[in-house]
């Protein structure tokens, strides 16, 4: 999926008046969701977006052991619940708790769709089950059913 196509589909989805709001929005979304995952996991996501917007939400690489480069999350993934990743979207997008944590499950939808499935099934995976909640239905594996 393109650039374009993703910031699209996030402003349709979430229903934003403009793009603008939907950059923002993914942006917040991605940088929070690259600091909770697993390092590989972060990378292998990051490597299947458009190099546009992967280039727009990084910022600055911190180098890593091995010499390659950790997406600003750092070496290893951060353990934090739902509360702190909406907190966090909502600080990077100036936003309420409420409206971060709609941006949160919009970009879950619009990434799910634009990735390889097993890709998403190890995002899944590596997320609590609170914010886990927060993907398509699909991708959550309710072992209580």
């Amino acid at each position: 999926m393109r650039y374009d196509a993703f910031i699209g589909q996030v402003q349709a989805v979430a229903a934003l008046p403009n793009r603008g709001s939907a950059a923002r929005a993914t942006s917040a979304v991605l940088r929070t969701l690259a600091e909770r995952l697993p390092d590989g996991t972060a990378d292998h996501l990051f490597a299947q977006l458009p190099a546009d917007l992967v280039a727009e939400i990084e910022g600055p690489q911190v180098p890593r052991r091995g010499g390659g480069k950790r997406h600003k999350g750092g070496p290893a993934a951060e353990r934090f619940d739902l509360p702190t990743f909406s907190g966090r979207v909502a600080w990077r997008g100036r936003v309420s708790d409420d409206t971060a944590t709609r941006y949160v499950s919009t970009v879950f939808e619009v990434l799910d769709a634009a990735v390889a499935p097993e890709l998403m099934d190890k995002v899944a995976d590596a997320l609590p089950r609170d914010i886990g909640q927060l993907l398509p239905a699909a991708r959550i594996d309710d072992p209580l059913d």
